[in-house]
């Protein structure tokens, strides 16, 4: 009888040890198991907040698209405007721009950006990719995924899912803390961008919401998909939203046909649209906007502006898009928003103000002051330096039998090289046709010797070499003008030169390669070799040297590159963008904080034809209008 007591009490010590040890392992697993409600809830077609209905009024803004110290002042006109939610995307490109490197710092400091949200008094719907398309450079995913010849983007396959989650174990830790649960602004998180329009892999969507649960995401979530992708981008558990400019009703059917009973969101409205070089300025009339507004608001959705605030694609951090025929997206960003690039007021934002203030009982706040914008005038040119004087303060060259793309150069910590520009140089004979294949991504001016004999790009792949006996240096200078951010091509953005080239039919070899993304630290070395006078005669590729006196109180203002053909203008040190005459954006809008009382050093580099003069304004220029329909 003693002996059958002691089994049942070492039984009941081992139950209880067990006890122990789950209640131990159950205080790491992930809040989702826990089936913790987030604060958003949907009920009956409706969302409630805080357990009162609740109606999305959200704004997207993009914090790598805006100067830090401009935020605050971007949010309070979002709050003016009668907008209660802001909505961001996340770009891992920016954050983690070398394998295993991070960084939040400064304008990527998105713990600031979040906490002045919640000090202006918008709840936020992050959007966290990794993939978030946004005209960004190639959808805001890092180029260093590309060094994979097998790399399967936005799907499951092991490369891209390893990438991710190591991504997310830096990224989600710093979020989450700014949760409503935990006593910040974030009321949803959405789950990757517009995966229905994509859809290679049928586990993928599945992937990324345990991913984000596991790590510690415990609002709701939701999906964002356009009329093509709808049908398949969703997935369970997780709310479907929809995007679109131009309301049609089926898509708000299937919307319900597929999760009864809950409330509609569209996650992206359409406020205008992107520019791509060599076409048009996009505008959206006001009085539509409104309209197709006010309908949504009708029906008792909820409805998020994209954007309210475009901003700039500073750098080269523009998106292109490549259906049939390749578009790189220009600079500005403005995309006829309700505030402009420069954050100043449209039309469209005092006729949104005035419909969604029939939504407070109370009057909504006055609008903050615009920012002065500065005049500054013309600014000459004072010392040029040839682009082949500097060709010695690239990374050491890389000699190789064939041509190596960008990203699988070995420079940058072995992470190959992001944006900018790679020169390839070989030796020929002779001239004759010379045949890119279509193997040059995405643009390159063609040298033999210091003499420019034509552009390549993926419309023109052939140009005549002239007959001159005995053997010459080839140098074909090769510009990512930035890669794709959506449609099938993304898997195939690998830049610089992606294959052979040829000159009479035959494949050159023993490349002599270099790098040049046009780091800051790149312009800091331009400073150390002499610069000459600038004359008529010079031509591209060229650096040019300007000083922008802007006086003891520096203003926003407006950079005119007109008298100039192709290139990139640094200010300070900070890229400011890309340029080109062929429109339609003909201003660059430089921000006042990026300058210094007193005097600013410009550096531009031009790819042809410098002008002489710069020219500072007021206003921005950015191109012939065309309306979107």
């Amino acid at each position: 009888m003693r002996r059958v007591q002691r089994r049942r009490l070492s039984v009941l010590c081992l139950l209880l040890l067990g006890a122990v040890i789950v209640i131990r392992y159950c205080s790491y697993i992930p809040l989702m198991m826990w089936d913790r409600e987030p604060a958003l809830k949907t009920e009956n077609s409706q969302f409630l907040l805080e357990e009162a209905p609740f109606r999305i009024l959200g704004g997207s803004m993009h914090y790598f698209r805006v100067p830090r110290d401009q935020w605050k002042d971007r949010m309070l006109k979002m709050k003016a405007c009668g907008l209660n939610t802001l909505t961001t995307y996340v770009a891992w490109n920016l954050h983690e721009p070398a394998r295993g490197k991070f960084d939040f710092s400064g304008n990527l400091d998105l713990g600031a950006f979040l906490s002045t949200a919640a000090n202006v008094g918008l709840w936020v719907i992050l959007r966290p990719g990794p993939y978030i398309c946004a005209e960004w450079d190639l959808g805001g995913l890092p180029s260093w995924l590309l060094q994979d010849k097998n790399m399967e983007l936005r799907t499951t396959y092991k490369g891209f899912s390893e990438a991710t989650e190591a991504y997310f174990n830096v990224l989600i830790p710093k979020v989450s803390r700014y949760q409503y649960s935990k006593g910040g602004p974030i009321i949803a998180v959405q789950v990757e961008n517009e995966y229905g329009s994509y859809a290679k892999d049928p586990n993928y969507m599945e992937f990324i919401k345990t991913a984000l649960v596991h790590r510690g995401i415990v609002e709701l979530l939701l999906t964002s998909d356009n009329k093509d992708g709808i049908s398949s981008g969703s997935v369970e558990g997780v709310l479907a939203t929809i995007n679109f400019q131009k309301i049609e009703p089926v898509l708000f059917t299937y919307l319900d046909s597929i999760q009864n009973k809950k409330p509609v969101m569209v996650m992206e409205y359409w406020t205008g649209w992107f520019d791509h070089w060599g076409g048009d300025h996009h505008a959206f009339d006001a009085d539509q906007m409104i309209s197709t507004i006010s309908k949504v608001l009708e029906k008792g959705a909820s409805i998020n502006l994209y954007m309210f605030h475009g901003g700039t694609n500073f750098g080269f951090m523009n998106g292109a898009l490549h259906f049939h025929e390749y578009r790189a997206d220009v600079t500005s960003y403005d995309y006829d928003a309700l505030l402009t690039e420069a954050g100043d007021y449209t039309p469209k934002y005092f006729k949104l103000q005035k419909l969604l203030s029939k939504f407070y009982v109370d009057p909504l706040p006055p609008p903050p002051a615009l920012s002065p914008k500065a005049l500054y005038g013309a600014v000459k040119i004072i010392r040029c330096i040839s682009f082949l004087s500097v060709l010695t303060f690239s990374e050491k060259p890389l000699k190789s039998e064939d041509p190596v793309n960008m990203e699988n150069l070995p420079v940058n910590n072995g992470n190959g090289q992001s944006y900018g520009y790679t020169l390839y140089e070989s030796i020929i004979y002779g001239g004759g046709k010379f045949d890119s294949k279509g193997n040059v991504r995405d643009r390159a001016q063609i040298f033999v010797g210091t003499q420019s004999v034509g552009t390549v790009d993926y419309k023109n792949h052939e140009l005549q070499i002239p007959e001159v006996p005995g053997y010459r240096k080839l140098r074909i200078l090769v510009e990512n003008c930035g890669r794709v951010n959506y449609g099938p091509k993304i898997n195939d953005q690998r830049k610089g030169l992606v294959g052979d080239v040829y000159l009479r039919d035959v494949a050159l070899k023993n490349f002599r390669i270099q790098s040049f993304d046009m780091n800051a630290s790149f312009i800091d070395s331009l400073y150390s070799v002499p610069w000459m006078e600038p004359t008529e005669e010079k031509k591209g590729p060229v650096f040019c040297r300007a000083v922008l006196d802007t006086g003891s109180s520096p203003m926003d203002t407006f950079l005119n590159m007109r008298g100039w053909k192709k290139g990139v203008v640094f200010v300070n040190r900070k890229n400011l963008g890309r340029y080109w005459d062929i429109g339609p954006q003909e201003t660059l809008f430089l921000p006042g904080s990026w300058l210094y009382s007193g005097k600013n050093e410009i550096v531009i580099f031009e790819e042809y034809e410098p002008g002489s003069t710069l020219y500072f304004a007021d206003t921005p220029s950015l191109g012939r209008t065309q309306f979107v329909d």
